[in-house]
């Protein structure tokens, strides 16, 4: 896989060769080629981490209307730069303001430690901040968009059909996964569950199919 060249062909709009990748990788898994497992991400999206390479990685996040979403903590940001092309459906992303020292604290920030046997620690932090909702942006089938490090936003799937997209970041060092919960709240831990083989080929499945299918109107 060439991970630079799909960088620059998602950012430069080359809607063609993102979904050709993406199917790539979905058929691997599907023909068993490719053993790897889907996590459920307490977001509410299944993941198929597809590439982890240093910094850089790439995942196929689908998004269902029955998946759970972790509500008390979905406003968050990431510790890397994100690129996202919409492989199916439709994702709402709002960028949300966070402001220090100005009017009354609405959230407390945490830290997300992620330990590679699956279990966020959500940590409290001694900031406290004042959340404003900001301006929402929705991307349809074929289009990318871009969230960089740092930049606090919650996900949506605004008409609850299926969706599904093609992620692919890059860590930038020094930067903590963080999200805002209520001022009080205590720390707690998050449990990724993993798919099993059969489980994983169905999503796979599932997607590709959604993928080759005509997109049904709005």
């Amino acid at each position: 896989m060439d991970y630079p060249g799909l960088e620059r062909a998602a950012r430069r709009g080359a809607v063609g060769e993102v979904m050709r990748q993406a199917a790539a990788e979905l058929e691997e898994i599907v023909s068993g080629r490719r053993e790897l497992r889907a996590v459920r991400h307490p977001l509410g999206f299944v993941c198929l981490p597809v590439l982890r390479d240093g910094p850089r990685g790439m995942c196929v996040h689908v998004f269902g209307p029955a998946d759970p979403v972790l509500t008390g903590h979905q406003v968050h940001s990431h510790s890397w730069d994100l690129t996202s092309t919409v492989l199916y459906g439709r994702l709402g992303n709002r960028r949300v303001t966070v402001q220090e020292g100005s009017g009354t604290p609405t959230h407390r920030v945490f830290e997300v430690h992620s330990d590679p046997s699956g279990v966020d620690e959500l940590r409290p932090t001694r900031r406290l901040v004042r959340c404003l909702p900001g301006v929402e942006q929705t991307s349809s089938r074929g289009q990318t968009y871009a969230l960089p490090a740092g930049e606090f936003h919650t996900t949506v799937v605004p008409d609850g059909r299926p969706a599904a997209t093609l992620v692919l970041g890059r860590t930038l060092p020094g930067r903590a996964d963080l999200s805002l919960g209520p001022l009080r709240a205590p720390g707690r831990r998050v449990i990724r569950r993993t798919c099993d083989a059969a489980q994983t080929v169905r999503i796979a499945q599932a997607a590709l199919r959604r993928i080759h299918e005509p997109e049904p109107p709005a």
